[in-house]
């Protein structure tokens, strides 16, 4: 099981050639995929979304399963704000989202991540 993070997602969108394969390779395995809706969030407010990049966006969601940060995802995020204080608000629900689904996190951003304990990272 995996949590994508926002960039992964981003540079598949983009085609980055590398990223696209190992997503690619993530979704071959039939394992559920779950990204948050804090990164759904984080890419619908880009300033410059073009129409075509919004909808290249819709269609990867379409795959993946997005948790929503309810009440206990969000308490989860504030524990880890607290015990990581460099870590951002985004980022710590993120890693929430990745912890209760007992994931690994798919991220381009492993500097911000890797200070979590128990938190399993795939680097990308």
């Amino acid at each position: 099981m995996y949590t994508l993070d926002t960039n992964p997602i981003i540079y598949s969108i983009n085609n980055e050639e590398e990223v696209v394969a190992r997503l690619e390779a993530l979704f071959v395995q039939a394992v559920p995929l779950y990204t948050s809706t804090i990164t759904e969030l984080e890419l619908f407010s880009y300033l410059a979304l073009t129409e075509a990049e919004g909808t290249l966006i819709e269609v990867f969601l379409r795959q993946v399963r997005i948790i929503p940060v309810f009440s206990h995802i969000a308490r989860m995020a504030g524990d880890l704000r607290r015990s990581y204080p460099r870590l951002k608000s985004f980022n710590s629900a993120v890693a929430a989202t990745a912890l209760f689904t007992n994931s690994t996190l798919v991220t381009r951003n492993t500097r911000d991540f890797e200070q979590i304990d128990d938190l399993l990272l795939l680097p990308i």
